[in-house]
């Protein structure tokens, strides 16, 4: 037997106690923080004219038996850096309706020869494609080991240069993407919306890192040209390494071209099974969106004039945006694209085949205004962007204006950029959030046990 005196029990209760009052205000402080979310772009733009759940880009029409099938986008939830802006927010009609939450008999589908010709295409072309990749990187993946490799392809910096991130792109189709069309051949429902997931997680990101690092890559292989197509021959390959390192794009481009031809068939044969059509539908409206960005992202590259600015340390790009834009302090105006990253924005000057870097602005230093009070038609195409700075205590205010061709691309711009504000406002909150996590509540819990045992 043992005795308890109160020195024994105070101790313990107290770093319960705290322990729990700690947790309790971290959920408490998290309710408040997503109850008091502000919906305006830094209080400037209303909630009807940039709703926090909009699309980014426009509805994607598809062409489909007499008519046009307009397809919005489905809330994803924020994961890692991938985020609000990675999931797409609205469902068209179909798949809100009740018809869609019970399956539909696929037989009929497969019935159709077309229909299961594009789905058996899509499978085998995935199947090569993944042979393709881990064959290519058996040839240029370890060129370290050639006693003859000119110093230009020498180091681990120069082969990830040459290669980009391939390894990654295979290891997501080889362990991902691969195994889900396997598994859900007879089920289509199923194989579209899991192949919807990855990219509402921005699990294809990998594409548009490949894409920045394209044309370095290309550079390198030039500038060895005649070294490579030495070794190509040496080991056999026919297509080389130009014909290796062009497939990703290629096969990314390809997936919405099968979906479109799977649309076009659904609706030639048809078939009666809303699930499947508006499973395909969002699968198809999330590629091309992914496709922009990786098509938006060949530019990075071509900005000049960068200076200490790192592109790489501004978290992942979202789009970019041509604008007529005009720098109000300078009175300067020029055609500007403006690409917006996670942690910034960045201006640049269009100059025929080349960007200039401009400026560039953290997204908690910018304000977005539309000047709705104007009484033109060409109000709702202006975005006016004044940043503020801190200098001796006094704020400071440099502004732009952006004027946009249609006011359909200032609104899709409005709902980019809000969402990447609302992700900033996340991790911020998030940051400033004291919270213990369990294993070091157990562990604490633990030694006070110990503790009171045998001390």
């Amino acid at each position: 037997m043992f005795a308890i005196n109160w020195f024994d029990v105070i101790p313990v209760a107290l770093t319960f106690l705290a322990i729990a009052f700690v947790q309790v205000l971290n959920v408490y402080l998290h309710i408040f923080s997503d109850n008091t979310k502000s919906t305006d772009i830094a209080g400037t733009v209303t909630e009807s004219d940039c709703p926090i759940s909009g699309n980014v880009d426009a509805t994607t029409p598809t062409s489909a038996k007499n008519g046009a099938i307009s397809r919005k986008t489905s809330n994803g939830k924020l994961e890692k850096q991938a985020s609000i802006l990675d999931s797409d927010s609205h469902e068209d009609e179909d798949t809100l309706s009740l018809e869609n939450l019970f399956p539909c008999d696929q037989t009929e589908i497969y019935a159709s020869k077309k229909i299961s010709f594009i789905i058996d295409e899509l499978i085998q072309t995935e199947v090569n494609y993944v042979n393709n990749l881990r064959k290519g990187l058996a040839n240029y993946g370890q060129l370290h080991q050639c006693e003859d490799l000119p110093e230009g392809l020498r180091g681990d910096q120069r082969q990830q240069l040459l290669l980009g991130n391939i390894s990654e792109i295979l290891e997501l189709h080889d362990k991902e993407i691969l195994p889900l069309m396997l598994r859900n051949q007879r089920d289509l429902k199923g194989l579209f919306d899991e192949f919807a997931t990855h990219f509402e997680k921005n699990n294809f990101y990998c594409y548009v890192d490949f894409t920045i690092g394209k044309k370095s890559s290309m550079q390198l292989r030039q500038e060895n040209r005649e070294w490579l197509q030495s070794y190509q021959t040496t080991i056999k390959d026919k297509l080389g390494i130009d014909s290796f390192l062009v497939q990703p794009i290629q096969r990314l481009t390809r997936y919405p071209l099968l979906l479109q031809q799977f649309i076009s068939e659904f609706y030639k044969s048809g078939i009666s099974c809303k699930p499947v059509l508006s499973a395909v539908c969002k699968l198809e409206t999330r590629m091309r969106r992914q496709l922009d960005v990786v098509n938006q992202a060949e530019e990075i590259p071509n900005i000049d004039e960068l200076n200490e600015l790192d592109l790489q340390q501004q978290g992942h790009f979202r789009r970019s945006t041509e604008f007529d834009a005009q720098h109000l302090p300078t009175k300067k105006r020029y055609r500007a694209k403006i690409f917006l990253f996670d942690r910034c924005l960045v201006c640049t000057e269009v100059r025929k085949r080349r960007l200039a870097y401009r400026q560039h602005y953290s997204w908690e230093h910018v304000e977005l205004q539309r000047p709705l009070e104007l009484a033109t038609s060409n109000a709702n195409k202006i975005i006016n962007l004044l940043v503020k700075q801190q200098d001796r205590d006094k704020t400071k205010r440099e502004e732009y204006s952006f004027v946009a061709s249609e006011a359909s691309v200032v609104k899709q711009w409005l709902l980019a950029t809000h969402k990447i504000i609302e992700i900033a406002r996340h991790e911020q909150s998030k940051r400033d959030t004291f919270s213990l996590p369990m294993d070091l509540v157990l562990g604490v819990v633990l030694a006070i046990w110990l503790i009171w045992q045998y001390l």
